[in-house]
């Protein structure tokens, strides 16, 4: 079968890119052809086609954010007008790729899910009407989950995102990652959804060290001796990476680093970023926080008389554990990932999934409620780090429970019963 996936940026260090290429190697393993629309790619790609309006940078795309959420002062029968325009535009390179291409079945990346590119979601589903091609809609999160975040004052904005966000064909079945958001959608809509989680591909190489990543310590200037925590997640708010920082003074150790991956793409106007910087440095000891976001990337980038820069495997190969502190989760791709590299996690029972769809597995962590740090929570991290034998017992079990809740194979076993339906 011929597959199409319309993703709004593929490639970088958000969920839904992420899990967007392990849909794309698990369908290839099943012997489909995949190619993929995207506004935004990283790097070329065989089976990947650009269409620029599609990505979340472009500058329609921006100003279309602002003035129906962002900002609320344009003239609204203009902005309607305008995104009807883009949208029209949009839907006719959308049809003419689907025509060139030859696509047996659709699949929407979290396109016709959350309203962060109306006129991209406006398109799809105009698309998947009038055409009627079989489609999935892999959804990630919904916009009433995520507070006043799209909150508008236009009523014609409010329709759009009813009538498309997601939108209810018969010819469009919904996929979903948890099993708060199958819930959810059945409230809110009416709407019935699959529920596939997110995975990790437990047979390949994950989070070890070699030969490239040998001197990331050395890069990132630390001691061979110190005791290196990784928070692998972008910087927003919902991290609640400001409790990581929290933790490291807490522990009162100065081997202890935090290690910070992520960028302030995703941070408006870098506010918590600010925020984070200045909380990082009134520490005893500022030099214990770094921010590390141009060092590490989705794929690994070696030029020769600059520092590399490293893929997210190199990270978790170097880190003694990981935070994962957030308050708001639409998985937790992050959890799956420490898992498959064996290393510890340190978690908040982030809402609405974590302990429905993942805690209650009985994965080994230490867990707090709240971001709440107590002192048994930091007694027992501090377990996990000074003890080598207890670390690798817990690593060993998460690893195995795991494969059997998180894989590819659960993937394959997924993908092949909701295709041949």
């Amino acid at each position: 079968m011929r597959i199409g996936i319309v993703i709004g940026r593929i490639g970088g260090v958000d969920g839904v890119a992420l899990e967007t290429e392990k849909w794309v190697a698990v369908l290839r393993r099943l012997g489909h052809e995949v190619l993929i629309l995207t506004g935004e790619v990283d790097s070329e790609r065989p089976g990947v086609t650009v269409l620029p309006e599609l990505g979340f940078s472009h500058p329609a795309t921006i100003r279309e954010q602002d003035d129906a959420f962002f900002v609320q002062d344009a003239d609204e029968g203009e902005l309607m007008s305008r995104l009807r325009r883009d949208a029209d535009d949009i839907e006719r390179q959308v049809l003419s790729w689907l025509t060139t291409t030859g696509i047996d079945l659709l699949i929407t990346q979290n396109s016709t899910t959350l309203p962060c590119h109306l006129t991209m979601g406006m398109a799809l589903k105009r698309v998947i009407e009038h055409t009627g091609i079989p489609t999935i809609a892999h959804e990630h999160d919904f916009h009433w989950e995520r507070g006043d975040r799209y909150q508008s004052r236009y009523e014609g904005v409010r329709s759009i995102i009813d009538e498309c966000f997601p939108p209810d064909l018969p010819n469009l079945t919904h996929v979903v990652i948890n099993s708060h958001c199958r819930d959810s959608l059945r409230h809110e809509r009416h709407i019935e959804a699959h529920v596939i989680p997110n995975v990790m591909d437990f047979e390949a190489a994950f989070g070890q060290r070699d030969s490239f990543n040998r001197d990331l310590p050395d890069v990132l200037g630390f001691r061979r001796d110190d005791i290196v925590l990784f928070q692998v997640t972008r910087i927003v708010r919902r991290k609640g990476i400001e409790t990581a920082i929290e933790l490291v003074e807490r522990l009162d150790d100065p081997r202890i680093k935090l290690v910070i991956t992520g960028t302030t793409t995703d941070d408006h106007k870098e506010s918590y970023f600010r925020e984070l910087w200045t909380r990082a440095a009134k520490l005893p000891r500022p030099d214990q926080v770094k921010f590390c976001g141009q060092r590490f990337g989705n794929t690994r980038i070696s030029a020769n008389g600059s520092l590399p820069v490293f893929s997210l495997s190199d990270a978790y190969a170097h880190a003694h554990a990981c935070t994962y502190f957030s308050r708001y989760e639409g998985f937790g791709n992050a959890f799956v990932e420490a898992v498959a590299a064996r290393v510890p996690i340190f978690v908040n029972n982030y809402r609405p999934v974590y302990w429905p769809d993942i805690g209650s597995k009985g994965f080994k962590t230490i867990q707090i409620e709240d971001n709440q740090l107590t002192d048994e929570a930091v007694d027992g991290i501090r377990a996990v780090l000074t003890d080598p034998g207890y670390r690798a017992e817990i690593v060993d079990f998460n690893f195995e429970l795991g494969r059997q809740h998180f894989s590819y194979d659960v993937l394959a076993q997924h993908l092949e019963a909701l295709l041949a339906a």
